[in-house]
């Protein structure tokens, strides 16, 4: 291989994203001297990076080959596989493709950020094989919790891979026709090199379940609680929830509510591309405060606790729609791991108010869009590939997958990580090489380096608070602390603090006693040891210098 990783005669892979994490993918394909993208997602803002809302893989590796990057192909429209989008595809210039569904949602976010122009997104309707380079594709539809989930058929000259992007299998998926076990065996037949998996139910011993067999239960959650204003709070891009949901409003006389934007879009492109035709006119929140309480359907956005979310606020009791003690919230969704303080906080609001909550593990209103290990057997056995290769997960999914695979008699698996450089063929599949892999964010209206000092600045004032100690021409001290543990404490820390700095400045020698830089130092260190000695802690300091 060169030095420079230009896919020669074979077949690589590359993760910047959504390997060793769940969300954020970003995969690549190389091969004779051309990459392709599948999918660009994003994740959101987590602790470590405090004071950002979105997050992104860097792209660094591929943004230094544009020039054999062929195009992005999108597998289907949830955030992680298409938030990013909006955010770079202007800047690598590439055709994006994707089915009707995804394409509207992409389309949406392109004219939110005003480069619909700058940006060529191309629809494949009626799933027609489409080509870009060495590579051959063509979308095969898997049921997800949104509409036109597909994997993709990827043929080239060095093996042919199933990438299966997020799926399941489900006879009764409500939205959608997926891929018969007939279809994906012939293709099997037809001969599966390589299988790149979705590993997020990797673990879990059942399968996830039909999507018909929740309208059951939704619809005798909502009859058990007559009477009672009953809110239902799903993923907003669950299609098919969204078109069982209206079918329960219909069969309990129930007027509908919607309440979060994301849902208002979902419903529109949904209807938009075919989808919900029958779904059941709406109702404002002034008309809904104004029916009886057991003539309402709430669907609310906010089941993983958003703060800003339509559920968080009537929480909080503030929201035009309101609920009362008896009302009844019905968790319609999956607790996604890292969301359980939030998801508690709310449940404890409205635990508070008297209002009743129901979640799937007390009633069967919510079944998952990822494959449980019966389901990846089945694929298994119908596509019998010669190589698995797990993706979309935690490192512990992906391991556990492999194993599940070599158990299941695939002769070969590949555990990779987000930078891991895999050669695919010729020879047996391994790694070969590790490049960098890191992360962006969105902090305010920028995008910067997770690992830059905005961040991990901000991280440790977070942790530590700060000192400014500034210094008048004098160089006499003025002492403020931010975000230090000490309260009553104060004002005796500020006065020790202050003498302390003043003291190191004298205390300096010769030629330093005018040295700028060594007195910056000297009050820097004095005012850190003191709030240390106070406090226990190691706060940030900055001096401030008259004509600095």
């Amino acid at each position: 291989m060169k030095k420079d990783f230009t896919p020669e005669q074979e077949l690589l892979f590359l993760a910047l994203g959504g390997s060793g994490e769940i969300g954020m993918n970003v995969n690549l394909y190389g091969c004779e001297g051309k990459w392709l993208m599948v999918d660009l997602g994003m994740t959101f803002g987590a602790n470590e990076y405090p004071g950002t809302e979105l997050v992104f893989a860097d792209l660094e590796f591929i943004e230094e080959r544009l020039d054999d990057l062929l195009g992005i192909v999108l597998t289907h429209g949830h955030e992680d596989h298409i938030g990013a989008v909006p955010y770079f595809a202007a800047d690598l210039g590439v055709p994006l493709y994707a089915t009707p569904f995804t394409a509207e949602l992409v389309l949406r976010k392109l004219e939110e950020a005003g480069i619909a122009n700058e940006v060529e997104l191309n629809i494949i309707d009626d799933l027609e094989p489409f080509a870009l380079g060495p590579f051959e594709m063509s979308y095969v539809p898997l049921a997800h919790s949104i509409a036109e989930g597909n994997a993709l058929l990827i043929d080239t000259p060095h093996g042919r891979i199933f990438h299966t992007g997020d799926w399941k299998l489900d006879e009764e998926p409500i939205i959608g026709e997926p891929t018969t076990q007939e279809e994906l065996c012939a293709m099997g037949d037809d001969g599966i090199d390589f299988l790149v998996c979705d590993s997020t139910n990797a673990f879990n011993p059942q399968a996830s379940g039909s999507e018909g067999a929740v309208f059951q239960g939704l619809l005798e959650e909502v009859k058990r609680h007559s009477g009672k204003r009953v809110l239902v709070t799903t993923f907003a891009s669950n299609v098919a929830r969204l078109q069982t949901l209206g079918e329960v409003a219909k069969a309990t006389g129930r007027q509908l509510c919607v309440a979060g934007r994301s849902l208002d879009r979902i419903i529109e492109v949904g209807q938009a591309t075919g989808y919900l035709q029958d779904f059941p006119d709406t109702v404002d929140f002034d008309t809904a405060n104004g029916l009886p309480r057991g003539e309402l359907l709430i669907v609310a956005t906010g089941g993983q606790g958003e703060p800003r979310a339509a559920l968080a606020r009537i929480a909080e009791n503030n929201h035009q729609l309101e609920l009362v003690s008896g009302d009844v919230v019905l968790f319609s969704s999956r607790q996604i791991p890292g969301n359980e303080i939030s998801i508690g906080r709310v449940q404890n609001q409205l635990a508070a108010r008297g209002i009743v909550m129901v979640s799937d593990r007390q009633a069967h209103i919510h079944v998952s869009g990822h494959p449980g290990r019966p389901e990846l057997e089945a694929l298994y056995s119908w596509l019998r590939p010669t190589t698995l290769m797990p993706v979309h997960g935690e490192i512990r999914h992906m391991a556990e997958q492999a194993r599940l695979g070599k158990k299941c008699g695939i002769p070969n698996q590949v555990v990779q990580k987000n930078g891991d450089l895999v050669r695919l063929a010729p020879g047996k599949p391994g790694k070969v090489a590790e490049v960098r892999a890191g992360r962006l964010v969105l902090d305010g209206d920028i995008i910067v380096p997770a690992d830059g000092d905005a961040v991990t600045m901000r991280r440790r004032i977070a942790r530590d608070g700060i000192v400014i100690v500034a210094l008048d021409s004098t160089f006499q001290p003025l002492v403020e602390g931010i975000g230090l543990p000490l309260d009553e404490d104060y004002p005796a820390f500020l006065e020790e603090a202050t003498q302390d700095v003043v003291t190191a400045i004298r205390n300096l020698k010769g030629a330093a006693r005018k040295d700028r830089g060594d007195i910056h130092e000297a009050a820097r260190l004095a005012a850190r040891r003191a709030a240390q000695r106070w406090c226990g802690k190691r706060p940030q300091v900055r001096v401030l210098m008259a004509g600095s």
